[in-house]
């Protein structure tokens, strides 16, 4: 069996690594394509240092860019590689630009598709990646979904055949990661701070970004509370363009106040930021898991998640980019006390190995 495997942007690495490596136990050849989505060391290199992750066989250097001409390119570059290799399965992840651009390609030469965290749904149809989650589900033969809620998403659109709920591959590598993280990280060390003694922001959904009033809002909350504690913000490169765009002084290692902007970093500092933070605040979706697995409260700055379970557990708190919802939840004290410990079983990527050998 031949997998050809679509990565492209930062999460997409972390959720490949441990269904790469279940799948070379299984003696299962893969091939992977690195569509360039990310193309900067700290936003994906990074991780094939630290992780472990093979180089990928071929990288399509497509680059930042549009939506249309972003997946167009990706489309065009795809389709040439997989009519070279003829795998019998393309295995794509999340909700990307890349993860549709494969699917379609492959759906379009009549190869089979598995998509690896399928059936989430934000139901909000202006972020681009709700548009990318629904059309690759559509097009694909197997659905690998996290949870039951997934699985009840892509029943009400109709989807049933192919449909597995296999785990989270996010969690089997913070299992994997969270010990080595503990042993070598010292980005804590690096930047002086204590453990529950500082806060941790990322921003970088489009919803945000690409409109000036909630960047700016979501900018004056982390300002005033960063008057209380440090705010510890690794900046995204579109980030910073759309922050300076709208007057904000937000290069690397710059600060306002006690809101310190550093590099992107690596997979192993950030659990460690994670798990250390007082709380989080954040607009990923893959942050939001991670805190929950690590019991650190996380304050979401959307309208919506497709992370029911985290807001149901009562560890994550949507937010928006209200001022007010910002700072009561992050100066908030009424938490939960645990939640879900990593260790726990962490054999999604297995599953998801097994189900396609079977087929």
């Amino acid at each position: 069996m031949r997998i050809v495997t679509i990565v492209g942007a930062r999460p997409q690495f972390i959720k490949a690594w441990p269904v790469s490596h279940a799948l070379r136990e299984a003696g299962i050849e893969e091939y992977v394509i690195h569509t360039g989505q990310h193309y900067d060391f700290q936003m994906c290199g990074i991780f094939y240092q630290e992780l472990d992750i093979p180089q990928p066989s071929i990288n399509l250097e497509v680059g930042s860019g549009p939506h249309g001409r972003q997946t167009g390119l990706m489309l065009e570059r795809i389709e040439t590689v997989l009519i070279g290799q003829k795998p019998d399965w393309v295995l794509v992840y999340g909700d990307t630009n890349s993860t549709l651009a494969g699917a379609l390609a492959a759906a379009k030469l009549h190869i089979r598709v598995a998509h690896v965290e399928a059936g989430l749904r934000s139901f909000n149809r202006r972020m681009p990646e709700e548009t990318n989650r629904v059309l690759t589900d559509h097009c694909s033969d197997l659905l690998f979904c996290p949870t039951e809620t997934a699985i009840t998403n892509l029943k009400q659109e109709g989807i049933t055949k192919g449909v597995h709920q296999v785990g989270d591959v996010m969690y089997d590598a913070l299992v994997k990661a969270r010990g080595v993280a503990r042993e070598k990280s010292t980005i804590l060390q690096t930047l002086g701070l204590k453990h529950k003694g500082f806060l941790l922001a990322t921003v970088h959904r489009a919803e945000n970004t690409d409109d000036p009033e909630r960047l700016r809002a979501i900018m004056t909350a982390l300002t005033q509370l960063a008057e209380r504690e440090p705010i510890i913000f690794p900046a995204h490169p579109r980030t910073l363009k759309a922050l300076k765009a709208a007057g904000f002084d937000a290069s690397p290692h710059s600060a306002l106040g006690n809101l310190h902007f550093i590099d992107p970093v690596g997979y192993l500092d950030m659990l460690q930021l994670e798990e250390a933070a007082r709380v989080v605040l954040t607009d990923s979706g893959g942050v939001q898991k991670e805190a929950f697995w690590l019991s650190t409260p996380c304050v979401t700055l959307r309208e919506e998640t497709e992370w029911l379970e985290t807001v149901n557990s009562g560890w994550n708190r949507l937010a928006g980019a209200s001022v007010s919802r910002i700072l009561e939840e992050a100066n908030s004290r009424r938490w939960p006390v645990d939640s879900k410990s990593p260790g726990e079983e962490a054999r999604a990527a297995t599953r998801c190995v097994t189900i396609l050998a079977a087929r």
